[in-house]
């Protein structure tokens, strides 16, 4: 076992959205809004620029670095940046994860190579190289739904054993038994497995989870955050309670594809979003009434 980097963060970390203006350029001012009201207003104990929910796939390799830097700017060290830098090509997950690390970004979050489907041997290779070369605590994000490719939990225990920079995992596998071999196998001392499949935060924090990287964290922040606390404080039934009631307007944020929902709920709270990059396209109307209904059920609209 090696000597691990220090890292030990627990709670909400918002995935933040990339707002756009009308001629889809970044919106940086917007983002400095939204940087100053989740850290001011909800109190949210981290941001990761340029993520899925950053819209990073269509992202230039310069508006990523640009988003980035506003990103850890605005921030001034109130909370941490884990700055997603994750590719699907390990050289340019270098470049991109040394580039964050020369920004000022605290930690990195990098997801598990889409489309070129590697080995496990691959993986452990990959992430191994982001991770030296960079020196930032950093974040496995396995979403197999979206890379085709599950990062096995013999795997992320292996990374966690053999590489001091390997710091913890966004689980957004669905699998609680995946989560659970992950916990047994790794120590939560200096592992943390973060939620990143949002109805299943309160299953994963009950199993030992650090928190969560929530995409709904956007809408309903405060809800997550509390009930983070409860279960940390055993109060489970309070937790179970606050489950239940974010529980539609969390299924409603993914009535389609990750951020759609996200940015339309942001335009009716009168927070900086703007349009979505193509191929997305705006909530359709459908989708609309799903969300509005479950945000008026909410509270959250009037």
């Amino acid at each position: 076992m090696v000597a691990k980097v220090e890292w030990g963060l627990r709670g909400v970390i918002i995935p933040l959205i990339t707002p756009f203006n009308e001629d889809l350029t970044i919106d940086f001012a917007g983002l400095a809004e939204l940087v100053d009201y989740y850290i001011e207003e909800i109190k949210v104990d981290g941001l990761v620029p340029c993520g899925t929910t950053g819209e990073s796939a269509t992202l230039s390799h310069q508006e990523h670095a640009d988003a980035i830097r506003a990103v850890v700017q605005k921030t001034a060290g109130r909370v941490p940046v884990m700055a997603s830098t994750g590719s699907n090509s390990t050289r340019e997950a270098i470049e991109l994860t040394t580039l964050a690390a020369e920004i000022g970004a605290d930690a990195t979050l990098q997801v598990c190579p889409y489309y070129n489907k590697p080995t496990q041997e691959g993986l452990f290779n990959h992430f191994s190289a982001i991770a030296k070369a960079s020196g930032l605590p950093t974040v496995l994000y396995n979403i197999p739904g979206r890379t085709s490719r599950n990062i096995d939990p013999a795997t992320i225990a292996r990374l966690w054993r053999e590489v001091p920079e390997i710091v913890g995992v966004k689980d957004a596998s669905g699998d609680l038994h995946q989560a659970m071999e992950i916990y047994r196998s790794t120590d939560p001392a200096t592992f943390q497995i973060y939620s990143g499949e949002d109805v299943m935060t309160l299953a994963l924090l009950c199993h030992g989870a650090a928190g969560a990287i929530a995409a709904v964290g956007h809408v309903v922040g405060r809800e997550v955050k509390a009930m983070c606390e409860a279960v940390w404080q055993g109060q489970i039934s309070e937790a179970q309670r606050i489950h239940y009631q974010i529980m539609e307007v969390v299924d409603a944020l993914f009535v389609e594809t990750n951020p759609i929902p996200v940015k339309q709920a942001l335009k009716w709270l009168g927070l900086p979003a703007g349009p979505l990059r193509p191929p997305l396209e705006s909530l359709t109307e459908k989708g609309q009434e799903v969300l509005r209904k479950a945000m008026l059920a909410a509270g959250l609209l009037h």
